[in-house]
């Protein structure tokens, strides 16, 4: 086999705990993890000279180092003692910098590309625990769906599909630090924690009323306090006929829940008319668990 080509599908948090901060300096979490439909495209190029050449349509992203797509291929590549090289080409649709794991997303189907293209042979299990060692999202994004996603985000319980419907996402024309956001989380601190168990049996459920009305995320505390934007836009979302809003991880992108998908564009339109974001998706929930 010569070239693969994988979707990298980006991620919600329905519901986002911190529980502690940890000895280790790791925030012990718990959320509830939902892919949806905005994906990058990645293609794999098996290449006879040794390294890694990543070319992507965005002038802002690291070509080689820090790039998570070039530390996932140069990992699998070491682990199994692979001295061809890869191309790989990045067509980037997820936003950055957005609390939606885009990084961590191309890095999961890197790792699931890169065993088809050279016939490595690991299962998804044996993928999560390399994935973890890059980043805490990683073995969720290697499954995907619907997850329970406990510890460091590494711990996974899948659940059932959310119920259908449409959602918009907006993402403001800021950039957040993951970094700053929980550097500046006092989690011995929180009044408030969702009701992370109650979701999970709303999901079990089917009951999607019972979904929105615990979606929660503590980040919040840090992130729209910063960024009065992030209020603005679930305000609007909720005016114009969303279930609710919430900030996606550590933000600033925000997502509504709509039952109806005429609602849903109708939302997305005011949320531009207003400018509140620079880029905005009208989209659904993709996929099942599958671990």
């Amino acid at each position: 086999m010569e070239q693969v080509f994988c979707k990298a599908y980006a991620k919600i948090n329905l519901g986002l705990d911190v529980l502690r901060r940890r000895e280790d300096g790791y925030h012990e979490l718990k959320m509830i993890m939902q892919t949806v439909d905005i994906c990058d495209d990645l293609l794999f190029v098996r290449t006879d000279e040794p390294g890694i050449v990543l070319r992507t349509d965005r002038e802002e992203l690291p070509a080689a180092g820090d790039n998570l797509i070039c530390r996932a291929a140069e990992l699998l590549l070491r682990e199994r003692g692979i001295r061809d090289g890869v191309s790989v080409t990045l067509t980037k649709r997820i936003p950055i910098a957005a609390g939606m794991a885009g990084g961590s997303a191309d890095a999961a189907a890197t790792m699931h590309g890169l065993n088809e293209l050279f016939g490595m042979g690991y299962s998804l299990e044996e993928l999560q625990e390399l994935g973890v060692k890059l980043g805490a999202d990683i073995p969720y994004c290697l499954a995907g769906g619907t997850m329970l996603s406990e510890g460091i985000g590494e711990i996974l319980t899948p659940l059932p599909a959310p119920p259908d419907c449409t959602l918009v996402v907006a993402k403001p024309d800021i950039n957040v630090s993951t970094a700053f956001v929980y550097g500046n989380l006092h989690a011995d601190r929180l009044t408030y924690h969702p009701d992370i168990d109650g979701m999970a049996e709303a999901l079990r459920e089917g009951n999607l009323q019972g979904i929105t009305d615990r979606m929660g995320n503590v980040l919040e505390t840090v992130t729209a306090r910063e960024y009065p934007v992030i209020e603005q836009i679930k305000e609007l979302l909720r005016r114009r006929g969303a279930q609710n809003a919430l900030m996606s991880g550590s933000g600033p992108s925000v997502f509504g829940i709509f039952t109806q998908r005429a609602q849903a564009e109708a939302a997305a339109r005011a949320v531009a008319d207003e400018k509140l974001a620079g880029q905005i998706f009208v989209t659904t929930f993709h996929g099942a668990a599958q671990v």
